[in-house]
């Protein structure tokens, strides 16, 4: 169970770079943001429950970044993506 639960994590990771690589989302739509917090969301847990460290810092950052940039796009400041 813990492997379909992994793989779905990181397919909504996937899904979204996928689509902002073939120009179907904005890297700062909320969309986008959304499913990198819950695909990291997830595997962070699963790495926390595997104490699997190294693996739980990436996604625990990957979250963090992702809620910082969905907060601030909720509150309408422009994203601060390089230009």
């Amino acid at each position: 169970m813990d492997q379909l639960v992994q793989v779905a994590g990181a397919l909504l990771i996937l899904a979204a770079f996928a689509a902002a690589q073939f120009g179907r989302l904005d890297q700062h739509s909320r969309a986008y943001l959304v499913l990198n917090l819950v695909g990291s969301g997830v595997l962070a847990v699963l790495a926390y429950v595997e104490s699997q460290w190294g693996f739980l810092l990436l996604e625990v950052v990957w979250a963090a970044v992702s809620l910082w940039s969905l907060v601030d796009v909720s509150r309408g400041h422009e994203p601060r993506g390089a230009h």
